[in-house]
Parts: C-alpha cells; structure tokens; sequence
C-alpha cells in the first residue's frame, strides 16, 4: 500500500458559511472510496480541494510526486467546436488507439450510439457528460475523481462502468473518489466510505451498505451516551432551579458542568422524515392500457402494450434511453393520447407525477416558500396528527429559516424536496415517479424510500437507480423493441436480456450502434406468448413465494438462534423438537424454490 494523497489539516471557508475546518485526510494505492452526505455538506468541494481544483484557505494538499490525476465534474467544459473524436482520442491515427483494448472498451461502453465525428456542439448535455467521462477514462491517471458518473447513463452503462472500474487497475493499485447518489454502484465498486458532514469527513470500511451498518451502530452507541447524558443533564439542572436564593449559592463548578452539557446539545442532522398523508380511496378500476400503440414522426415507439394496473400495484419500469419509458408514463397520466388502442380510468383515479424536471416550480419563482404553501390547505392529517404544509416541509429537511426563501433561490435538491411535498399535498391516489433520484442525496432518497413503503395507493416508477427501484417496486416491466414485457426475474433478468441482444450494425465503423443491443420481442420463435392476464398473475404468485420465503429465512434464522441457546442449556428434549421444526422450514423454502423457478421458466415464454 503506497500513500498517494493527503490533506493535512485543510480549512475552507465560503462567504456565508464554513464548509471544512482542520480536515485531515488519505488516498492509499488501491482504494476505491465512496463519498456520501447530503446536499451542500461540501462532497463536490471536498473533490476538488483533493483534485487540485481549489485551493484551501489554510493547511494544504499534498500529492506523491508525479502523480496522475483526472477528474470529472459537474462543469461542461468540453469543446463544442471539436468532434467527439477529437475531444476523446485527439489526433491519433485510428490505427493507434484502436488497438488499445481500454480505449475500445471506452468507447463501446458509453459511446455505441453517437456518430464518432459528430460535432460535440450539436449533442444533448447527457451526450456531452458521456463524451467528457469517455475523455477522462481512455487517460491513465494514477487517481481519478468523479462527481456523479453516472447521471444519465441508462441501467446498462452503470453496470458497464462498475466492470470497467473493478478492472482498470490492479488490486492495489491506483485510486478512486466517486460522488454519486447511485446506492448500487457505491457497493459494486467502493471499499471505503467517506461521510462528509459538519465541516469534517468521517471515514467507514466497505461500500454503502456496510457504511449503512456501521451508522446505525455508531447512531446507537452515540444515542446510548446522549441518554446518559441527558439524564445527568436533567439531574444538574433540577438541583440548579431548587429555588432562586438557593441558586445564588451554589458552587460555581456545578453551574459551569451544567451551561457546557447545555452548550453541547446537538443539532439534529436525521430530520428528513415524511408520515403518510391521508390519500384518496382508489377503488377496484384504476388504469388500464388496452392494445395501445403510439409514435413519433413515423418511428413506433410503443406497440401493442396491454397492461391492467391493479389497485395497491408497485412496478418498475425499465429500458435504454429512448425505449419510451417517459411516453408509457404520458399515456397512464393522460397527458398523452394513444394512436391506436385506448386507455381506460377508473372514476376514482387521481394521478400525481414526480418528473425529471422542475418545471412544475417554474411559474412559482417569484414567490418564497411560506407563499406557495400558503396557496394549499391550512392543515393535513398525516401519521394520525393535524400538521401544517409548513410542518410537513420542515420533516423533509427544511430549516424554518427556509421558509423565507424565494423559490428561485433553492438548490437543486432543496427544489426537490417542495416538488415532492406540494404533490403529496394534494392527496393523489397513484403516484407516477419518472426518474426521481435527480438532486437528491443518499439521506433523502432514504427517507423517500421510507415514505414509499407505507404508500397506500398504486406507485409507478421509472429510474435508472437500481437500489430505488428494487427497494420500492414488488415486479417490474422492461420496454424492449417498443414492447412491454413482465420481468419475472427483475432487474437481472433485464440485464441478461439485453446482453443477448445480437449486433445488427454499427454507428462509425468502429462501435456498435443502439441496435446492436436489441433484443428478440415477445413472441419471437416458436414458443406461444403468454397472455397479459397470465403473465400478472405469475408475477403476483412470484411476488407472493418471494415475501414468504424472506418469512421462513427469518423463522429459520430465529430458530437457529434458539437452538444454539439450546445447546448451552443442555435442552435436548427442546433441541430435537426445534431440529424437526427447522427441517420442515427447509423443506418448505426448497419447494417454493422450485416453484418459483418454474414460475420464472413460465414467464419467459
């Protein structure tokens, strides 16, 4: 293990606040680190202090001599005037870079769709950043820096530049420091986890959900002490009211212990919390897509979709960029009218939508926050309690101090947050999520998470946030050639199927184009496609085996736990009762096993 990097009690400080005071960090050979907190706690600033960027207002950053380092930001620096060609390879003859294997990996990871001499002026800004990290990637940099690779890159390209990152070193050589809200790429590729919070960095072993682990524990033990110290804190200050002359004569240390437990309270850091509103009644008819087909400028872009959304029903919805996930989501709100088939409402339906932009903000600038609020109802029932739209503002991670604020001065993550309380507001009945991880970080995609699991109506989600969509949704959909298909399976299964899309093309010559990842449609062979009706309910029966096997592994777990109890007891009456109770539970796991297998077998048809 070589030391690359350090700081060595770095201080920075902004004009209105401080972000870093005395931060003394390091970057050994062969770390991957993971860097999480929440929005403005200074990730971002933390890479650029670390990548040379920025310059500390006191203490310094001390690099190994000739070390390489590479950076991605959030800042589009790119040429427009150059070719893409340009901006990633340079002058170099085809001949050259070609036969670098990296440099071809690169390229057919995140560039398989472009022109490779089209002008960097005419692309998308999610284009741009994939050219920028395509740039980065084909360098050999000692250590890289990534502030949010993978914002607009598909399920596909996340899992793409996971692998490339596990491979591009040695073990035990080079470095990584990555930014990124994206919970599965954190614990696909880090083996360290730094948490930036209240001017300082606190470092974990393993990717997310160790570093997860590890704070609950450390959140446990620290409430374990503030108990302690609360009950001595109300001790001292019982003795110090015991009436007024009493106090003037009080030994002056026990005044002083007192004011400096006072003085420590801490503020409370884990205040994002959302209780369930009250929500409209969604009755037995919700939405239902019946043989619909819509398209853009004579391209098709969905075909034949039959889905009956049930009342309660959690799906994800996956596929490429462009597949139409965004069009399928028009269609169920109605804010887009089929071309050919129809859809169908139920009479209680009240759809809300959560999209990947914020406009629905942008006709409130002017106003601040108490304002907009104050456009809403007075009170909410949520969790059983009375609250005010402003309460339920301030659960969500906003300071009163906010209230104040014009809308147009919210960052990213703080508009995110309004966006979703002023759709919860008004009480709708099925929730339509289109990519709502954007500006969010890992604290508040956690507490959205939570709020979504005591969701009572019907929730839709499309994201390429594997964690979130796995965590909230019991089945999901992928859009494959323009149709939908049920994924037994979920999101492995989407991912095998689009591996084993054949190469029919290609963009430049050199990369494959987006059709050398499609896939056979349904139906395709010689196999019958299975109806819509059979395949909802093989995913409500595979949805069903899996909650009860996650039952029984619990139950086995548990019995375990006695039995091993047992042994120190010398219990073995109890022992050879709980050992017959422990081989049914077994057995029962293996049939379901077994049948979910088939289940699955069943659903690919």
């Amino acid at each position: 293990m070589v030391h690359l990097l350090g700081t060595q009690a770095v201080g920075l400080d902004f004009p209105t606040r401080s972000i870093f005071r005395s931060l003394t960090v390091g970057i050994n050979s062969g770390d991957r680190i993971g860097v999480v907190g929440r929005n403005g706690d200074g990730k971002s600033t933390l890479l650029r202090l670390l990548a040379g960027r920025l310059r500390p207002d006191t203490g310094e950053v001390i690099p190994r001599r000739d070390l390489r380092l590479g950076m991605l930001d959030q800042a589009d620096t790119i040429d427009s005037a150059a070719t893409i060609r340009q901006v990633v390879v340079g002058d170099r003859p085809d001949h050259e870079w070609a036969s670098d294997a990296r440099i071809r990996d690169v390229i057919g990871g995140l560039l398989s769709d472009l022109d490779f001499d089209a002008v960097t002026g005419t692309l998308s800004g999610g284009q741009r950043r994939r050219v920028a990290l395509a740039a980065l990637l084909t360098g050999d940099d000692d250590v890289l820096f990534l502030d949010e690779p993978t914002n607009h890159l598909d399920i596909e390209g996340i899992g793409w530049l996971a692998d490339h990152l596990n491979r591009r070193w040695r073990p035990g050589d080079g470095g990584l420091v990555v930014v990124t809200h994206d919970r599965w790429f954190l614990d696909a590729v880090c083996t360290l986890t730094w948490e930036v919070h209240d001017q300082t960095v606190e470092p974990f072993e393993g990717g997310y959900a160790a570093y997860v682990l590890q704070r609950v524990e450390r959140d446990r033990l620290a409430a374990v002490a503030e108990d302690k110290r609360q009950n001595l804190m109300r001790k001292e200050l019982a003795w110090l009211r015991r009436g007024a002359p009493a106090r003037t004569s009080k030994p002056r240390f026990r005044i002083d212990a007192a004011n400096q437990l006072i003085a420590n309270e801490p503020p409370v850091r884990d205040s994002v919390r959302l209780q369930q509103l009250a929500t409209a009644r969604l009755g037995k008819d919700v939405i239902d897509l019946l043989d619909v087909s819509v398209g853009y400028d004579g391209r098709e872009v969905l075909t034949d979709v039959e889905w009956r959304i049930a009342p309660g029903e959690r799906s994800g919805i996956l596929g490429p960029n462009g597949a139409g996930k965004t069009t399928l989501l028009k269609l169920i709100t109605g804010a887009l009218e089929p071309d050919h088939g129809r859809v169908k409402r139920g009479k209680t339906v009240r759809t809300a939508v959560l999209s990947q932009q914020l406009g629905e903000l942008a006709e409130f600038d002017h106003l601040r926050v108490r304002e907009l609020l104050a456009t809403k109802r007075t009170e909410y029932v949520a969790g059983g309690r009375e609250l005010t739209p402003a309460q339920l503002l301030e659960q969500l991670g906003f300071p009163t101090a906010l209230l104040s604020t014009p809308i147009k001065d919210l960052s990213g993550g703080q508009r995110r947050r309004l966006q979703l309380l002023m759709i919860l507001l008004d009480e709708p009945n099925v929730l339509v999520l289109d990519e709502p991880t954007n500006d969010l970080d890992t604290d508040m995609l956690a507490a959205m998470e939570d709020l979504l699991d005591s969701w009572p109506g019907a929730l839709l989600v499309a994201t390429h946030d594997r964690y979130l969509l796995e965590r909230v949704t019991d089945q999901q959909y992928a859009i494959l050639d323009g149709r939908l298909r049920h994924l037994p399976g979920g999101v492995d299964q989407y991912l095998q199927l689009v591996a084993a899309r054949p190469a029919t093309g290609s963009g430049s010559g050199l990369m494959g184009s987006p059709a050398s990842r499609a896939v056979p449609t349904e139906g395709s062979g010689s196999q019958p496609r299975i109806s819509a009706a059979e395949s909802r309910a093989i995913g409500k029966e595979i949805a069903a085996i899996e909650r009860r096997m996650s039952r029984l592994q619990d139950e086995i777990a548990r019995l375990e736990r006695d039995m091993a109890d047992g042994m120190v007891d010398a219990d073995y009456v109890r022992l050879a009762a709980q050992g017959g109770q422990l081989n049914g539970l077994r057995a029962e796991v293996a049939g379901l096993e077994d049948r979910w297998l088939e289940l699955s077998a069943a659903a690919e048809v």
